[in-house]
């Protein structure tokens, strides 16, 4: 990948040193002066998204990779729109930062947030900026399955840990609207295949309540597993598998006590399966 160029930076900072002056504002885990939004916006690193209203990427710092996300302002049109739509808009990267470090005090494993900025009260033009560690040596489930990278074994105990991590997001009263396998990073080369490192990553729409509702779980665990069906990635018993570890409950029992709750999981993943699918898949079904 390629390096960050820091020329801009330093012309900002006069006669500072951009690199440090950067670098020292990435130290901070609240709030940040106002140069922090300006000095990350104007840094080169490896785009992931790039539209009017975010831009995504990661740089290199004294040796350290660092993952970027600027929210320029979403404008008032946005907001309306999802407000008609009876959807909570996201104005900036507060929520991800509120979401990221309330997930790791709950031994859920995310990417590290190391600095934060934003300013302006108005919501449609407030500009704010969230910076994580890179995470290192990890691949997207989605890459992992498409790569065919993930062999019998290894799914036996990929699956339960997704439905723990998911069940433990949940239970922080966090859901994450955008939940499907390539949100999930499993860390590679581990020597212990029994008990695999799985990241949750890009929580910019996640939304935090004292307790997940049963509507949001059902759309967060539905996304998953049609996610998982669009890969040919799941089996009947896995899918019997996942119910357990998810419901933390023996599969008898889960099929008893929450099967209304299976029954809608199912119904959003077959919806979403249909908008890209003339038929169901034979998991869905």
């Amino acid at each position: 990948m390629s390096r960050v160029n820091l020329r801009d930076a330093e012309e900002r900072q006069g006669s500072e040193n951009g690199a440090a002056f950067v670098a020292a504002e990435l130290k901070m885990l609240a709030e940040g002066p106002d140069d922090l939004f300006p000095a990350l916006d104007a840094l080169e690193g490896e785009e992931y998204r790039r539209v009017k209203t975010r831009r995504t990427f990661r740089f290199e710092l004294s040796d350290q990779r660092y993952f970027a996300k600027l929210h320029y302002g979403v404008g008032w049109m946005e907001i309306l729109k999802n407000l008609i739509q009876f959807k909570l808009p996201v104005t900036g990267a507060r929520n991800e930062r509120d979401a990221l470090q309330l997930l790791e005090q709950r031994g859920v494993p995310v990417p590290t947030v190391v600095g934060f900025s934003s300013s302006g009260s108005n919501p449609a033009t407030r500009q704010s900026s969230i910076v994580t560690k890179s995470l290192l040596n990890t691949l997207s489930l989605e890459d992992c399955c498409r790569q065919k990278l993930v062999n019998v074994p290894r799914k036996y105990n990929l699956i339960p840990e997704v439905a723990q991590l998911t069940r433990r997001m949940h239970e922080a009263g966090v859901n994450h609207r955008d939940c499907y396998i390539c949100h999930f990073h499993l860390q590679l080369e581990e020597k212990d295949q029994k008990a695999p490192t799985l990241y949750v990553i890009d929580l910019h729409r996640a939304q935090i309540r004292k307790r997940t509702p049963t509507r949001w779980r059902v759309k967060d665990v539905g996304s998953l597993l049609f996610s998982a069906a669009e890969e040919n990635a799941l089996k009947v018993s896995d899918l019997f598998r996942f119910m357990r570890a998810y419901s933390n409950k023996p599969l008898r029992q889960t099929l008893l006590e929450d099967h209304v709750f299976w029954s809608k999981v199912l119904v959003r993943a077959q919806k979403l399966y249909l908008k890209n699918h003339s038929q169901l898949s034979p998991l869905l079904r």
